[in-house]
């Protein structure tokens, strides 16, 4: 092995052996050994076989790490191993300097000192901890210092134990020298083994840097390979392009030759054209002079025949005309004669058919007579018999029956009196129910399931069903605290009349009849329908047996019972819708609409409402409703949306008008009923409305809110304050059914799926704040005929 080694860290070994006891040789060694005699008596476990075979043994290291480590130390009696990293000179161990001991090869100790380090002859690498050393005979001693003196101490007190004299024990002495000699062994072969790990680590780097080196040129080659097929590609391409200019110039300067030539030719075949159409021109002139020429000379030969012809036939339809009217004038005369004499004898058939019907009903009278007449005149005889025996009694019962039938006529006379004079005080008393019930009404409405809607259906309850029916309770979503707890809150509201999934229209009507009934009696009233889009609101209002047809009819029936107190009704309609916060027609003609503008216009002193230009029908039948119901659905604006496959895009308006007149009191009632199908209220989230759709969804929500703001306005009942009716046009044309000067009723409907529970949430609470408003009383518009 070389004298060249790695920087290793060395184990030191700690011992208590005084230096003193140290040999010349020996003072540079990490270890200091006692004098002989100044150990224990102990003998040494190392047998002189082991002795013998430790001292011969070369301490050869593995270069290749696959030969055979040294034995391990023995872990009894050696001390703990301390590395020391502060530099190379101090973590190897020096030779000893003296070499007279090295007389034997039997005594290991006069051989290899304490500390020493054998010759070896393996390579040691350089490394940054050392440089190169050359190998010298003799090691340069190291002074001793206080940390090897502590730890030395320490391992010889661990191996030799305490000294109770100044004897020298050669053995301990040799045992202790093997035991440095293994460990040093150790360090040298382990400090080998990562030698050549670290020279394998160099090796792989050195082959990672070749590759990298043959991948760089490799790039570099095809690098340049690239540049050389990128200037040899610029170059075809500027061939290229030049040869790309070249054939344009040549393309065109043959197109300019080839219009050129084009340019001559087409005016060479244009004055050759000329020339042919003039001198067809020529040629056609000629001919149309010469056919001019011949036809006028045709037209007056034929004119003076057609004159000759006309003379002739003048003359003789004057002969013919002449003798017509004599023989006209002769078969009038016969005519006349026949007539007459028609006449005659259809009436003398006429008086003989008389005659025969007559006869024979005087027969059948005479033979019928015949019977009467004898049972009469038994009678007669019978009654003569009687009178003849009761004049006296006879006269004075017929006294007593005429006395009692005019008594009658004029208690007739007086209840008929009396029974107006209760139809006036049953209408003030209607009127007053009225009134206490509230004056805007509030029903809700829940429609049925259809067949069609297979959606999960909602929780709802009437509490109340057997009794008043004015309650329902809705269970609410589920909802999750911040806990995790699933829970579900009930929803109860209140309402002057609730009507559940299986009421049909009949009923609902038997509620809003005296509402109609004050119609008739000269109030304003105001009915109308909201909620979600598709709820029911057009079916209950304009469905065949809806409110529409049946308030009609009951008006019809109602207006012809009061005829005979001598009332007398004239009914007249209109029919409007509100879209996209314009007036449409509904009555009038579907190319107008969208196209007439419609003004609405108040009467503040007599709170009537008129709409200029619109359709007004003249209701003579209840049959006539229908027809207009059917007209109007057919122009009013409906979609199909996400919500609902008919959805209603606009607010409808039916307007009746009720003008009666009493013909016996002179009393005249002008009443007005406002039926009101209002557009169903949508989330765009859920419609999921686009382009035109979108922004009759945007007007109709905001008329809608402006709805819900003048019922707010209303409700704080401020005596002067301002209610936002322009907001809207559904507001404005209401203006007098909310104001305080009608009746109103709403209907808020309701739709069953547990998908439209929100929505039917919010309907619900608004109907509750429309109940809780108060608008004040309406005014009867009655007035007496001037006399």
């Amino acid at each position: 092995m070389e004298n060249e080694y790695m920087a290793q860290p060395k184990p030191t070994t700690k011992s208590r052996i005084p230096m003193a006891g140290m040999t010349s040789g020996m003072t540079n060694s990490r270890s200091g050994l006692p004098q002989p005699g100044t150990i224990a008596s102990k003998t040494s476990s190392l047998s002189h076989t082991t002795r013998a075979r430790s001292a011969t043994q070369a301490p050869e290291p593995s270069r290749s790490g696959t030969g055979s480590l040294p034995p391990s130390r023995p872990g009894t009696s050696m001390g703990r191993v301390h590395t020391r990293t502060n530099s190379y000179a101090s973590s190897t161990l020096t030779r000893s300097a003296s070499t007279a001991s090295r007389t034997t090869r039997t005594n290991f100790s006069s051989t290899v000192g304490p500390g020493s380090r054998p010759p070896s002859h393996a390579p040691r690498p350089h490394t940054s901890l050392a440089g190169p050393r050359k190998p010298t005979g003799h090691s340069i001693t190291r002074p001793a210092t206080s940390l090897d003196t502590h730890e030395e101490e320490d391992f010889a007190a661990s191996i030799l134990g305490k000294r109770k004299g100044a004897d020298w024990d050669q053995a301990t002495r040799e045992k202790t020298m093997e035991e440095f000699f293994n460990a040093f062994v150790s360090r040298v072969s382990q400090a080998g083994q990562e030698s050549f790990g670290l020279k394998e680590t160099v090796e792989l780097y050195k082959t990672r840097v070749s590759e990298l080196e043959a991948t760089r040129k490799e790039l570099t080659d095809t690098t340049l390979s690239l540049r050389v097929e990128l200037e040899t590609t610029k170059g075809r391409l500027d061939a290229a392009e030049g040869a790309l200019k070249d054939a344009r110039r040549d393309h065109e300067i043959a197109m300019d030759d080839a219009e050129r030539q084009q340019r001559a030719e087409i005016e060479t075949v244009r004055q050759e054209s000329r020339k042919q159409l003039q001198a067809l021109d020529n040629q056609h002139q000629d001919e149309v002079r010469e056919l001019r020429r011949q036809f006028e000379q045709q037209i007056n030969d034929e004119k003076a025949v057609r004159l000759q012809e006309i003379n002739q036939i003048t003359s003789q339809t004057a002969l013919d005309t002449q003798r017509s009217l004599l023989e006209l004038e002769r078969k009038d005369r016969e005519i006349a004669k026949l007539q007459q004499d028609l006449h005659a004898v259809r009436e003398d058939l006429e008086r003989e058919r008389k005659a025969n019907h007559d006869l024979r009903q005087t027969l059948d009278t005479a033979s019928c007579n015949s019977v009467t007449l004898e049972s009469t005149a038994r009678a007669l005889k019978a009654r003569i018999e009687f009178l003849e025996s009761g004049r006296e009694e006879q006269s004075q019962a017929f006294e007593r029956l005429n006395q009692q039938m005019m008594d009658a006529l004029a208690e007739t006379e007086a209840t008929k009196e009396k029974l107006r004079k209760e139809e006036t005080l049953r209408r003030k008393l209607h009127n007053q129910v009225q009134e206490l019930k509230g004056n805007i009404r509030v029903f809700c409405r829940v429609r049925p399931s259809l067949e069609s809607e297979v959606a999960e259906t909602a929780q709802i309850d009437y509490p109340d069903q057997s009794e008043e029916c004015k309650e329902i309770c809705l269970m609410g979503p589920e909802e999750r605290s911040a806990l995790g707890t699933v829970t579900r809150k009930n929803n109860n509201f209140s309402f002057d009349r609730v009507f559940g999934p299986s009421t049909q229209n009949a009923e609902v009507f038997e509620e809003i009849s005296q509402l109609v009934q004050s119609a008739l009696d000269g109030y304003n009233v105001c009915i109308f329908c909201y909620g979600q889009t598709g709820s029911g609101k057009t079916y209950t209002m304009s469905s065949l047996d809806g409110m529409i047809p049946r308030a009609v009819h009951q008006i019809y029936q109602t207006a012809q019972g009061l005829e005979e107190k001598g009332w007398r009704y004239t009914m007249e309609g209109n029919f409007v819708e509100v879209y996209n916060e314009n007036l449409n027609d509904l009555l009038g003609k579907a190319e107008e609409l969208d196209k007439k503008k419609h003004e609405i216009r108040h009467d503040m002193q007599r709170c009537k409402t008129m709409i200029t230009d619109i359709t007004t029908v003249r209701l003579g039948s209840p049959e006539m409703v229908e027809s207009i119901l059917k007209r109007a659905a057919a122009n009013r604006s409906v979609a199909a949306t996400k919500a609902n496959e008919r959805s209603s895009r606009s607010h409808s308006v039916f307007i009746l008008k009720l003008l009666g007149e009493n013909r016996i009191t002179g009393e005249r009632s002008e009443g007005t009923l406002n039926l009101v199908d209002l557009a169903g209220s949508e989330r765009l989230s859920h419609s999921q409305a686009t382009g035109e759709r979108l922004k009759e969804t945007q007007n109709i929500n905001r008329s809608l809110s402006c709805l819900g703001d003048v019922i707010a306005a209303l409700g704080q009942g401020k005596e002067g304050g301002h209610i936002p009716y322009r907001n809207s046009k559904l507001t404005y044309l209401l203006q007098f059914s909310l104001g305080g000067n009608s009746k109103t009723l709403m209907f808020v409907m309701c739709s069953p799926l547990q998908a439209h529970l929100a929505e039917t949430l919010t309907s619900l609470k608004f109907a509750t704040k429309v109940h809780n408003t108060h608008i004040g009383t309406a005014k009867r518009q009655t007035r007496v005929r001037d006399i």
